[in-house]
């Protein structure tokens, strides 16, 4: 297969790829503008248009939402992986932080973020934007810090001492060394991210708080209302378009960024097979990315690079250092400190309303939901990890699989789930099945995605080694993949158990045709609290998850993290 050459690219006066930008430009803005015509309109009973002609605009609507909440993810996830990375006092604060975060179902965090929000913008639908957009960036963020963490983590000691040995500046060894060394696992988990963002949009378009209903304009709503509904044509007609949306997305967005990335492979021979991209091409060839580039990304770049050069030529540079970082680390404990207070205050005055019996309901839900999440999780890892490793190691399916992956993860298994009631709801012990087929349709891409991106990043030539050896199927799984695919096996571990956890609140409670199907388990108690107003079982539901996911997660996933650490790093 031929290999393009990036430096022999000849820069068109107006390529394809400059057409693709003005196309995604004007449709942002025309959304923009219909979305106020919109809002514009006066407020009617809670209604929702269904015809056929409005999902391209309704897909717009979540397309823009979903790329601002990931913007914002990415930005979250470079400032805090690095810092719990490289501030040792930090880290123990910000990772066990980490893990009751992402424990909390998105539903948890509606109440104080609305609230929050609404009361910055009274009156105004700014407020539920940015409500929605904040509920799906705490859908999308967790396993991104996760696996950058574990990546810089897990940088080998050799290329850190060659960065010593060069002299790299704290910009430098961030934008040569720690940034592409990490490119591959956190390119892999933004798509995974991305998939969440849209698996949870359904409730973050559409949601109720104190028996009020609030509804944005977008696909995840459309879904939603249908849903309500009971309308499956409409059902059906909202996946197509979702599933068109995402395949779009995947050819122009992330097949590119699959191709580029792969100049970040550790490795000493050159792969036989390469990810190419004719899309990549085309933006290569762009006269607006270039343009970008030379005029504003590269002087940038530059600029900070000197800053850092001139900062280390003088002399007390360190002392200044040192100095603003125990500022900087006092200023944050104290932060993160008067926030636990306020948050246990807040916290411990609903928790003493619930009476004991509400207590064994919670600690009896609680049992129920983690024996689905665990049948769930080692499900999804007894076929993702054969599959996983098989994918990755093999270019030609990596190319044919990737997108298969991205449309199937991507999908609001939500959307998907009453038309699997209708055929499980008669079935003894139908919605059990249900409630655990939902959270691996939810979970399960986590633990896939993690391992594909841990596979890509094997060195051929250790491959080609083994392989020319002779090397038993099982030698080579013991000495050679599992070592690898380790660290990112346990970041799609840890993310891929909290996503189920989170996965419980659609999967334990749906509204279908005006009807509520529930069955017991905490993420049933905390929809059902988070739709009625009941604060109090709200929290003392929110708080048991977060407990029991941050017990798992000391007992069993930070001892996995610490042996990646020590022993995988390679």
């Amino acid at each position: 297969m031929k290999r393009i050459n990036w430096s022999s690219i000849s820069y068109r006066k107006f390529s394809i790829g400059d057409i693709l930008i003005l196309l995604f430009i004007g449709s942002i803005i025309y959304a923009i503008s219909s979305l106020n015509t919109y809002y514009t309109r006066p407020s009617e009973p809670l209604s929702f248009d269904l015809s056929p002609s409005k999902l391209p605009l309704y897909s717009l609507y979540s397309l823009i939402r979903v790329f601002l909440a990931y913007i914002l993810s990415f930005i979250f996830t470079l400032v805090y992986g690095y810092t719990a990375a490289y501030n040792k006092k930090l880290e123990k604060i910000l990772i066990p932080l980490l893990d009751i975060l992402q424990s909390i179902p998105v539903l948890s965090f509606l109440p104080p973020v609305f609230m929050a929000v609404l009361a910055l913008f009274p009156g105004s639908q700014i407020g539920l934007e940015i409500t929605s957009i904040i509920l799906i960036f705490t859908g999308q963020v967790w396993n991104m810090v996760f696996s950058f963490y574990q990546s810089l983590i897990s940088i080998p000691k050799d290329l850190r001492e060659t960065a010593q040995i060069m002299r790299l500046n704290p910009w430098q060894r961030f934008w040569y060394l720690e940034l592409p060394y990490s490119a591959i696992g956190l390119l892999w988990n933004s798509m995974m991210s991305v998939a969440g963002g849209w698996f949870f949009l359904m409730a973050c378009e559409m949601f109720t708080i104190t028996n009020q209903d609030f509804i944005l304009p977008g696909i995840g709503s459309y879904l939603s209302f249908a849903s309500i509904k009971g309308d499956i044509p409409k059902i059906l007609l909202g996946l197509f378009s979702l599933i068109l949306m995402i395949i779009l997305i995947d050819q122009l967005i992330w097949r590119p960024l699959i191709a580029w990335s792969q100049k970040f492979k550790f490795e000493f021979t050159e792969s036989e097979e390469s990810y190419e991209s004719t899309i990549l091409l085309w933006y290569r060839r762009s006269q607006i990315l270039n343009f970008i580039r030379e005029k504003f990304s590269s002087p940038i770049r530059e600029k900070v690079n000197q800053y850092f050069v001139e900062k280390y030529k003088r002399a007390k540079f360190s002392s200044f250092s040192s100095n603003f970082g125990r500022i900087f680390n006092g200023f944050i404990i104290a932060l993160i400190i008067l926030l636990i207070l306020r948050g246990v205050f807040g916290l411990g005055s609903l928790i003493f309303q619930l009476s004991f019996e509400n207590w064994k309901i919670i600690i009896l839900s609680a049992l129920i939901t983690f024996l689905r999440v665990s049948i769930a999780v080692i499900i999804g890892l007894l076929w993702t990890l054969p599959i996983g490793v098989k994918i990755g190691t093999n270019p030609k399916l990596t190319k044919i699989i990737q997108p298969i992956v991205q449309i199937l993860a991507s999908i609001p298994a939500t959307a998907i789930f009453p038309i699997i009631l209708v055929f499980l709801i008669n079935i003894s012990g139908g919605l059990n099945i249900a409630s655990i087929l939902l959270m691996l349709l939810g979970t399960q891409w986590y633990l896939l995605f993690n391992i594909i991106a841990g596979a890509i990043s094997i060195p051929k030539d250790l491959l080609e080694v083994s392989n020319l050896m002779g090397i038993k199927k099982w030698e080579k799984w013991k000495n050679l993949i599992f070592p690898c695919i380790f660290p990112y096996l346990v970041t799609g571990g840890i993310t891929a158990m909290g996503g189920a956890f989170n996965a419980s609140i659609v999967s334990e409670y749906i509204v279908f045709s005006n009807r509520v199907i529930k069955t017991m388990g905490l993420g049933a108690l905390i929809t059902e609290a988070s739709s009625m107003g009941n604060n109090s079982l709200l929290a003392g539901s929110t708080l048991t998850m977060a407990v029991m996911v941050v017990l798992i997660n000391r007992l069993f996933w930070k001892r996995l993290f610490k042996l990646s650490e020590e022993k995988f790093s390679h």
